[in-house]
């Protein structure tokens, strides 16, 4: 660790003022901040207010991002070969499901580290630690055969628009994740809703092997927005061996990761809880009050729950310290608003089955009107109570 300092020590006459490279002093400052702990303490914008610091909770999300990441690539090359009619061993599949999402990683953080770079050079301002995690959400949350221009267009407007003009980590009202997918939706909804997106089938590899006319590669919920029921048990969802995005078909793995931000404090229990909670209960009061003609209204509430984002956001999204409400009772509003919400949007509207993206872009609306209520009305008892006095 001494050779890393001193390294870093004999270099920064160099990217400082004055120097040669002082035009790359924000992107020196970044790799130092990374490698070295900072002795420097953040004097606003922060939202962790006790002894750790941005990168190490930034580290912590994305080692419990890792199994999801892991099971991901393997899923992805499983459902390759099944869909084309290929016998592979775990190693192959989990070879070719690496190569296919690689370059969705790099791309993500190229332009997303690339602009975040830019802008701290332009403001004068350190780099801060926010993509590190985003940039590793965005490949787990879009289908894996997204051409790599849409998802660089995506990030770029999100890192853009949904973080650096509300002035950077800690300030943003939306999930920057979140707002990628959400403009690969709109603007690219064949990449996002189709059915055979979500799988590659292509030979992209020359791995050789045909498509089958036989195999499905509609996604559970495209299979339930078309009015069936989905083909698929729940031990199959809930290990995640399904066509998905990489990082949202196995809840096995979610709570692995969610194991590890709760036990390190990262994560908020109430959050989470809540979430399933109200995605629970209204899925079961729809089971016993919707419409029979309807598939999603009629899916078992145990299914909502594994299937698509659901778990996934509820763990990585909504617990997002930056967007949700901070306030004790404030997260278990705002956890239980983004469950029923979710399961609203599946059941009510056919064209989007998936529900959880918008449910959550929404209430990271009211997660400060959550917190001011809650502020308010505890004001307002302390008040009255000195009034009695």
């Amino acid at each position: 660790m001494n050779f890393i300092t001193k390294m870093f020590d004999k270099m920064e006459p160099t990217f400082s003022e004055g120097g040669k490279l002082s035009a790359l002093h924000s992107l020196y400052d970044g790799f130092k901040s990374f490698m070295l702990i900072p002795n420097d303490t953040a004097k606003s914008g922060v939202h962790i207010h006790d002894v750790n610091d941005s990168k190490r909770t930034m580290i912590m999300v994305v080692i419990a991002l890792v199994p999801c990441m892991l099971f991901g690539m393997w899923n992805t090359g499983a459902q390759h070969f099944q869909a084309i009619g290929v016998e592979a061993g775990f190693w192959m599949q989990f070879w070719f499901g690496f190569l296919a999402v690689l370059p969705i990683v790099l791309v993500s953080y190229i332009v997303g580290l690339g602009i975040e770079f830019t802008v701290a050079q332009w403001k004068k301002e350190e780099i801060q630690e926010g993509f590190l995690v985003t940039g590793f959400i965005i490949p787990l949350i879009v289908p894996v055969d997204t051409p790599l221009w849409m998802i660089a267009i995506a990030t770029a407007f999100a890192v853009i628009f949904a973080k650096e003009v509300f002035g950077g980590t800690g300030y943003n009202i939306f999930n920057v994740a979140l707002v990628t997918r959400a403009f690969l939706f709109f603007s690219y909804p064949s990449k996002m809703s189709g059915d055979k997106v979500w799988v590659r089938t292509g030979d992209a590899f020359g791995w050789g092997g045909e498509a089958i006319d036989s195999f499905s590669c509609a996604t559970p919920l495209g299979q339930v927005a078309t009015g069936t029921q989905p083909d698929v048990t729940f031990f199959d969802a809930f290990m995640g061996f399904i066509p998905g995005s990489v990082g949202e078909t196995s809840a096995l793995c979610i709570l692995i990761g969610a194991a590890i931000l709760l036990c390190t404090g990262v994560a908020s229990w109430k959050t989470m809880l809540s979430v399933f909670v109200g995605g629970a209960l209204t899925a079961m009061a729809f089971n016993a009050w919707g419409p029979a003609d309807n598939a999603a209204a009629q899916l078992p509430w145990f299914m909502h729950l594994v299937l698509g984002g659901f778990a996934f956001g509820a763990v990585f999204m909504a617990t997002d310290p930056v967007t949700s409400a901070r306030t004790e009772t404030g997260k278990w509003i705002y956890g239980l608003l983004i469950g029923f919400m979710a399961i609203v949007i599946r059941v009510l509207n056919p064209g989007y089955a998936e529900g959880m993206m918008l449910a959550i872009l929404l209430m990271n609306i009211f997660g400060c009107l959550i917190d001011w209520c809650v502020v308010q009305a505890n004001i307002n008892r302390r008040m009255k109570r000195a009034i009695n006095k």
